[in-house]
């Protein structure tokens, strides 16, 4: 059976990233998909890219050029002859969507988006794939933008699942090579232009080739030894989780963990294919398993910073029930904006949400509220989650902050609060 590996950006920021990829799956013998995001920090590079160029900026060239330089010095320090796949393979591409950008923008900004940013993954693994097969390790490259279909609902495209499980299931056959490589985050739609899955969507990638596949099971490789009950960076001395249901872990994706995307668990779910996170640092570590279990009756807490996040307080101009006389207009209005909520707070004249700030669409969402609602806003709030918490721990968290909201259910606690810069 068919194994599925991803390795993100962090993994694949420098030379000695790719080599150590290289041993690690040099050393698998069974059939394999190899999923891979862009290299380092090419995926912001090339959001700026996209901004500079929808503003008609002239930085736009000089940001694309970076990242260029950026690809060149990898491509360099890893193969023994880059000049011909630089010459024959990187440069062309790159030439390719500068002459795009010189013309003026067709479509929205997110279209254009989708068409820029997903490149970062096509050189990536152009660029991964020459030097395995440059190595001695015979991987086929496949543009997954073939085989897995979205509609046109650009930066956030909903798979095709009929098409994408028919197209995936011929092209992703392990027949001659054993070993496969491929994109994560991008997909493409049916007339043949580029959509992705979302900020972070490899992960999704990956879960949507192993259960269209029915793969054996999937390996994120991160930074960090597995699931932690809290980010390193928040926490000196965070806990590893030993293993977790797929239930705990789509809570967790879903409040703003970093280890997970969250549309990640259900496509395994479906098929019952086990999931391991892994370190690329450690890579005989154990990990963390995500898996169909019961929890244990006694896990410890598991803290979920979410930052950036925007409170929006909506109140009706007359004090009327708002969740009787305006909800349906209000989540319309946060649909038609493809704005993502994380909480939800109401009281009889009023609901508050707590969503992502995302570019201008929560800007937008509040200046079209405002025309029949009182709206009022707090924007760089955090939301902070306790999974399976205790009074202890939720002092520990809350202690000497402002809280804006609060919430509890019998195993989960949140809070809203200002987060202060």
């Amino acid at each position: 059976m068919v194994q599925v590996y991803k390795f993100g950006g962090s993994s694949l920021k420098n030379a000695d990233g790719v080599r150590n990829l290289r041993k690690i799956v040099a050393d698998v013998d069974q059939s394999l998909v190899l999923v891979l995001s862009a290299l380092g920090k090419t995926t912001n590079a090339l959001e700026e890219v996209v901004q500079a160029s929808f503003e008609a900026a002239n930085t736009w060239r000089r940001k694309l050029d970076a990242v260029l330089e950026f690809h060149e010095a990898m491509a360099s320090d890893l193969l023994s002859e880059p000049d011909v796949f630089l010459d024959t393979i990187l440069r062309p591409s790159f030439d390719t969507l500068a002459r795009k950008l010189e013309d003026p923008p067709s479509g929205s900004f997110d279209f254009l988006y989708d068409q820029v940013v997903s490149m970062g993954e096509i050189w990536s693994t152009l660029l991964v794939h020459h030097y395995l097969v440059a190595t001695g390790l015979a991987f086929r490259f496949i543009d997954i933008r073939r085989y897995l279909l979205t509609d046109n609902n650009y930066r956030e495209g909903i798979v095709d699942w009929d098409q994408s499980d028919f197209l995936i299931r011929k092209g992703f056959t392990c027949t001659g090579e054993k070993k496969i490589i491929t994109q994560g985050f991008i997909a493409g739609t049916a007339n043949g232009h580029t959509t992705t899955l979302g900020r972070e969507g490899s992960d999704y990638t990956a879960a949507i080739l192993a259960s269209i596949l029915e793969a054996r099971q999937v390996t994120i490789w991160k930074d960090v030894p597995g699931v932690m009950n809290a980010d390193p960076a928040d926490y000196p001395r965070p806990e590893k989780l030993q293993e977790i249901s797929y239930r705990e872990a789509i809570e967790l994706a879903f409040f703003g963990a970093k280890v997970i995307h969250p549309k990640t668990l259900k496509p395994l779910h479906k098929k019952r294919i086990p999931l391991w996170v892994k370190s690329y640092k450690d890579p005989s570590g154990e990990g963390t398993l995500i898996h169909e279990t019961e929890e244990p009756p006694k896990l410890i807490p598991v803290f979920v910073h979410k930052r950036n996040q925007v409170l929006i307080s909506i109140l009706p101009r007359d004090l009327s029930f708002v969740i009787d006389e305006g909800l349906g207009r209000i989540f319309s209005r946060i649909d038609n904006h493809k704005v993502k909520v994380n909480l939800i707070h109401n009281s009889a004249v009023s609901i508050s949400l707590c969503v992502d700030r995302f570019d201008g669409r929560v800007n937008r969402l509040i200046d079209e509220l405002s025309l029949n609602f009182k709206v009022r806003y707090n924007s760089d709030v955090e939301l902070i989650t306790i999974r399976r918490y205790t009074d202890e721990s939720i002092q520990e968290m809350i202690a000497g902050k402002t809280v804006l909201i609060e919430q509890k259910t019998r195993s989960t606690a949140n809070y809203v609060i200002k987060q202060f810069i």
